[in-house]
């Protein structure tokens, strides 16, 4: 299977675009965050705080009323989410956001988001050789104009024949199928038995002290299941059937590789289709990199309770996490802060697999009540 190479002129085309408004051609998957929209994606990425779900629960917080989860926003606008432009038929690979949160993203909010490519990095990786960091710059803003969030997210483009068969970093992996023990199993088993989210119960801006530990989250071990639950929360503009799809395939030639059948399907499905997943040079079908800082933002609000806020978490993936694998996200307190009136603490977080290798790290700021 031959793919397409990176030219220079399909670079000098795409750099171009920089600055320019992104004009949006497929809708995103929620333009509404309502009740059924959040609900679905706290239970896509396993996290069962009330605030999310509760109406009468969430009628006695700070807030007054639902919200969503604040990663939800990777469903109000494609390009966050990795629907880079651009390069027809170069993989795009999912490397991470800087978010920074301004209001709560409330239950009923109707979204408008803008859109720019930032810029375009040129890498020489050993994954898959040249790549580009490809940046995009997202607002956005609920239905009277107020702006709730922005983001710099990126993904890097690669080249899947240079991956596979030159760049791969896997090829143990490749050999055999990752088996999760029964002593591995009971250890999952027990740590889910103790996570809970804080709730109520205030987490304190004077209580807290820099080296301070955050409550650890396990987020698998990683099933094609689990790629199935987030992609029916989250959604991908690809993702479509019978004549929409092949409609759509036939504006868009060389959107979808033909799978082992030598039937067109989008190239998405490298979360759930091993064989074609080895075709970028990863071992195994893999996650989602939005669901993976998704995990993150999940362990720092079970951590911070109803009355603190997400203000700030920006992440770069740094693997795949193929079906298998079991991430471990951890914190720790690396700092405070007052600014006004706000009080806020800083951390670095950091997820890793069964093995200790790297998955995912960064750093967040978070605001906490202090009464």
């Amino acid at each position: 299977m031959g793919f397409a190479t990176i030219t220079d002129e399909a670079v000098a085309e795409l750099r171009a675009r920089i600055g320019k408004p992104i004009t949006r051609v497929t809708a995103p998957f929620y333009r509404e965050i309502n009740v059924d929209a959040a609900r679905n994606f706290a239970n896509a990425i396993g996290d069962d705080n009330p605030l999310w779900v509760d109406p009468e629960y969430a009628r006695r917080t700070r807030w007054g009323g639902l919200l969503a989860p604040p990663t939800i926003l990777y469903s109000t606008e494609n390009t966050v989410s990795g629907a880079v432009e651009g390069l027809p038929s170069v993989h795009a690979m999912f490397a991470g956001t800087d978010w920074r949160w301004f209001a709560p993203i409330r239950v009923g909010t109707v979204m408008r988001t803008e859109s720019v490519l930032k810029d375009m990095v040129e890498h020489k990786t050993k994954f898959a050789g040249r790549s580009f960091q490809q940046i995009y710059h997202v607002k956005f803003y609920d239905q009277h104009g107020t702006q709730l969030a922005e983001a710099d997210s990126w993904c890097f483009r690669t080249e899947r024949d240079t991956a596979r068969e030159a760049g791969t970093k896997y090829d143990k992996a490749l050999e055999q199928m990752r088996v999760t023990t029964e002593e591995e199993l009971e250890r999952y088993f027990e740590q889910y038995r103790r996570e809970k989210p804080r709730g109520a119960q205030k987490r304190l801006w004077q209580d807290v002290k820099v080296g301070d530990a955050i409550d650890p989250l396990l987020k698998g071990p990683y099933t094609v299941t689990a790629a199935v639950a987030f992609m029916q929360a989250w959604g991908s503009y690809a993702i479509r059937n019978h004549r929409m799809a092949f409609q759509y395939y036939d504006r868009h030639k060389r959107l979808a590789p033909r799978n082992q059948q030598n039937v067109p399907e989008p190239p998405v499905r490298v979360h759930w289709d091993n064989d074609f997943a080895r075709t970028v040079g990863v071992p195994a079908a893999y996650d989602f990199g939005p669901e993976r800082v998704s995990w993150m933002a999940h362990m720092l609000t079970d951590w911070m309770g109803d009355d603190g806020f997400l203000r700030r978490l920006n992440t770069q993936i740094r693997r795949h996490n193929p079906v298998g694998d079991a991430v471990w996200c951890n914190g720790t307190v690396t700092g405070k802060s007052v600014d006004g009136d706000r009080h806020l603490v800083q951390c670095e977080v950091v997820g890793t697999n069964q093995d200790g290798a790297l998955s995912i790290k960064g750093y967040a700021e978070v605001e906490l009540p202090t009464a």
